[in-house]
């Protein structure tokens, strides 16, 4: 076995320099894990080395941390997507069993299955919305009827000819509505009161006239 002293000695220490960019959160994670990984200024060429091969190893982590993070939001949004697709389709199916129970034909075993899609569909976040006397909003609301009411103070929803639907925070539908607007009658504005010793009296041109003739 060869002794220590018969290693060659190194003349310079072995320097590697990572020059990968890093963006965001990867460049300020890898900046701060560098620092606590940083060598005393007496170390070592060997220490050196380690701590920066501790440096690439924790960017390394960091920035698959950061990966890891982002796909697992990216995978999320996907599956909510496809979820919300999947909902547009069962739309009309809920709307024929809307129709059904305001006619009184949803009783028995439709009515079991009915109850059974409701559940379903509540799991998954879909929510209806658009009831008589919510505040008419053009963002959710399509209206497909006005009328003019002295008992509403600002445009309101009257009637609903169907409901909206919303998964999370997608629109899914816009609900149907008829809007009834407040009636604002038109009153003249009254002129302003004018004071009477504030107005100047007119002299008429013939007394001007007369008293030039004096």
């Amino acid at each position: 076995m060869s002794s220590t002293s018969d290693r060659p000695e190194r003349d310079e220490p072995i320097v590697i320099t990572d020059k990968r960019k890093l963006h965001g959160d990867h460049a300020a994670s890898g900046s701060q894990e560098g620092a606590k990984a940083a060598p005393p200024p007496d170390a070592t060429p060997d220490q050196q080395l380690l701590a920066e091969r501790t440096a690439d190893l924790q960017r390394v982590q960091a920035e698959y941390a950061n990966y890891r993070k982002r796909a697992d939001r990216e995978r999320l949004a996907a599956g909510e997507a496809a979820i919300g697709r999947a909902l547009v389709d069962f739309l009309p199916v809920l709307d024929n069993i809307d129709r059904a129970r305001e006619h009184g034909d949803l009783t028995g075993g439709l009515k079991a299955i009915a109850d059974q899609l409701d559940g379903v569909f509540a799991k998954l976040g879909l929510a209806a919305f658009g009831e008589v006397g919510d505040p008419f909003d053009p963002a959710i609301h399509e209206a497909v009827m006005h009328d003019e009411s002295d008992a509403v103070d600002e445009p309101t929803c009257t009637k609903v000819l169907r409901p909206g639907y919303e998964h999370g925070d997608r629109l899914l539908r816009p609900a149907m509505v008829g809007v009834t607007d407040p009636v604002h009658p038109v009153h003249p504005t009254p002129a302003p009161d004018t004071d009477i010793a504030d107005i100047a009296p007119q002299e008429s041109p013939d007394s001007e006239k007369s008293d030039s003739e004096n």
